[in-house]
């Protein structure tokens, strides 16, 4: 295919605002940090309610599915009519969410709260996605891999902490991260004050935005093939952020706390990963990373089932540096398609990566409960080689 120039001029500002970008970022680590209290807590509750593995997918999926659907409405309307303070509000929603799990007595509790959670995710996402794109200042796969690699690291020490404070007592002791949210909530509302501030500076900026010479065939297909990617990228992680620690512990007899350890060193592969794929794609071209970060984990997922307990360590390892530089590289490569929609296209990208990762969530329990936890890395081993597709999207040369 040739190769198709991207001239969308920098967001905001001539320079990269690096103060907005780690304010943001903070918040981000802030956020998914209690969010990933809900996964660190299953061995806890499986034990308490004597929940099944099918049960244990739904309290994942009743947290990503409100996320997931209302993320792309949240993004789109957000577009036309943005709002600043939208931000805070979302934490404010985190807040209640982990307040209410705190306390939860029943299942069906443990699933209204995580809808909660949910909730705040599907407003804080697409928003906090539009401060990064305007911070950017046009090195925008840095900006994402600087917010993304925020909630990656909130999400790799959420388990760690849960081990520490949360494991050896009872679930009542989840109330000491409120005041994570407290501090993310003045976090939030100060990023606010500044987004106010580059609304009107945006909004006769959009008008001077291009998209890239596609046709909206071109476009739509392209658009297509990186929610497939995402797909395969978002199941294989459920598979291991939601089921990992359980694999652990059933084929290698390690303690609940042990595996959230190895966990924790998964994730924060992840979120070293995350920060590496940005940019990189900056420099050589998003579609590259892509193919790396896709395809490039299939032999080490494949190997991963059989692997003994220090080699199953190191291929974790291997697949969260790797598979991480993805999600990254695929947003902006869809920003920069329909630079117009950011809010819709980071809604729309965050919201499905959240629902296949619920639904991967809810299927893989099922499929534990029917063969075994092994089985299900057995199958999830192959996701990665639907990265094959990425050959079929355009060649877009970055021009900043």
């Amino acid at each position: 295919m040739s190769q198709i120039t991207n001239s969308i001029p920098k967001a905001a500002g001539q320079q990269t605002v690096f103060a907005i970008l780690f304010a943001i970022a903070s918040a981000h680590f802030m956020n998914d940090m209690m969010q990933a209290i809900i996964p660190s807590l299953y061995p806890m509750l499986k034990e308490n309610y004597h929940l099944s593995f099918t049960q244990i997918g739904f309290i994942t999926f009743s947290y990503q599915v409100t996320a997931s659907l209302l993320q792309p409405f949240v993004g789109s309307y957000t577009d036309k009519f943005p709002k600043p303070y939208s931000l805070a509000f979302a934490m404010i929603c985190t807040f209640l969410g982990v307040l209410s799990l705190a306390f939860a007595s029943s299942y069906v509790l443990i699933l209204c709260s995580c809808a909660i959670i949910g909730i705040g995710s599907s407003i804080f996402h697409p928003e906090a996605s539009r401060v990064a794109f305007l911070a950017s200042g046009g090195r925008r796969g840095l900006a994402q891999s600087i917010f993304q690699l925020g909630g990656n690291f909130g999400t790799a020490v959420g388990p760690l902490l849960v081990a520490l404070y949360i494991m050896p007592h009872t679930q009542i002791h989840v109330l000491k991260f409120l005041v994570v949210a407290v501090v993310g909530f003045v976090v939030l509302t100060l990023v606010g004050r500044w987004y106010k501030k580059q609304l009107e500076q945006s909004i006769k900026k959009a008008a001077a935005v291009k998209q890239a010479i596609l046709s909206p065939q071109l476009v739509k297909r392209s658009i297509a093939i990186l929610l497939v990617l995402i797909f395969s990228k978002a199941f294989y992680l459920a598979s291991m952020t939601n089921y990992y620690a359980f694999f652990l512990m059933h084929k290698f007899a390690l303690t609940a706390v042990q595996a959230q350890y190895y966990l924790f060193m998964f994730l924060g592969a992840v979120a070293l990963g995350t920060l590496i794929g940005g940019p990189i794609g900056d420099k050589i071209g998003r579609k590259y990373v892509i193919w790396i970060s896709i395809l490039g984990t299939a032999p080490f997922a494949l190997l991963l089932p059989y692997a003994s307990l220090q080699w199953t360590f190191v291929l974790s390892i291997i697949i969260g540096l790797i598979l991480s530089s993805a999600f990254s590289a695929i947003l902006v490569f869809a920003q920069e398609l329909m630079p117009n929609k950011v809010g819709t296209l980071s809604g729309l990208f965050f919201g499905f990566s959240f629902g296949m990762g619920g639904l991967g969530s809810a299927v893989l329990g099922y499929f534990a409960d029917l063969y075994s936890i092994e089985s299900v890395y057995a199958i999830t081993a192959f996701l990665p080689l639907i990265g094959i597709i990425t050959y079929f999207l355009p060649n877009v040369k970055n021009d900043k």
